[in-house]
């Protein structure tokens, strides 16, 4: 399809609640060129998530895809599509783990944020058909950060510490290094 712009951080779009898709939609053409553009824009970027609204289109929606990489050997996810995801349970062990985000790629910030290490998630997929499944690793991370990302928050809002902002250059030492 298309690679979409990515709205950076600074437009007001990234600080408002979308709201919901009507099901009926799902099915239309114009909602599959609408995923294809984000996967596109997602794939382009080398994002292992993105919400509708990073590229403008103020729908609750959002996909995922963790794709294997150079320090990512396990743990691959195939391509999925959340609509209208809501978190209906998550664990009460939580996580610190660092995040960078498509919409704060200019300035290439990552920082640790403290999220629950597995959740529950009623949403319809691609198809329209709604589903409730259970989550945990680094899928579970990214599904809590692109709802955010539906509810108008960013990651830089949930630092467990300001002091953990670190540059992409900084962040893949770290990564290079085990921590």
């Amino acid at each position: 399809m298309a690679i979409k712009k990515t709205i950076q951080i600074g437009d007001i779009k990234l600080h408002q609640k979308t709201p919901k898709v009507l099901i009926s939609d799902v099915s239309r053409s114009s909602f599959a060129t609408k995923v294809a553009n984000l996967r596109d824009t997602m794939r382009n970027a080398s994002l292992i998530g993105m919400a509708a609204p990073q590229i403008g289109v103020m729908e609750r929606f959002f996909i995922t895809e963790i794709r294997k990489t150079k320090y990512r050997t396990s743990g691959t996810d195939p391509l999925r599509v959340f609509v209208n995801p809501e978190i209906t349970w998550s664990s009460k062990k939580e996580v610190k783990l660092y995040e960078g985000c498509g919409s704060i790629n200019m300035g290439n910030l990552f920082g640790e944020v403290r999220r629950p290490e597995k959740v529950e998630v009623t949403y319809h997929d691609e198809k329209g058909e709604k589903r409730t499944d259970k989550f945990d690793s680094i899928l579970a991370r990214v599904i809590q950060h692109e709802i955010d990302h539906l509810d108008g928050i960013l990651f830089t809002e949930k630092l467990t510490d300001p002091k953990t902002l670190m540059d992409r250059k900084h962040y893949l030492e770290m990564m290079r290094h085990g921590n």
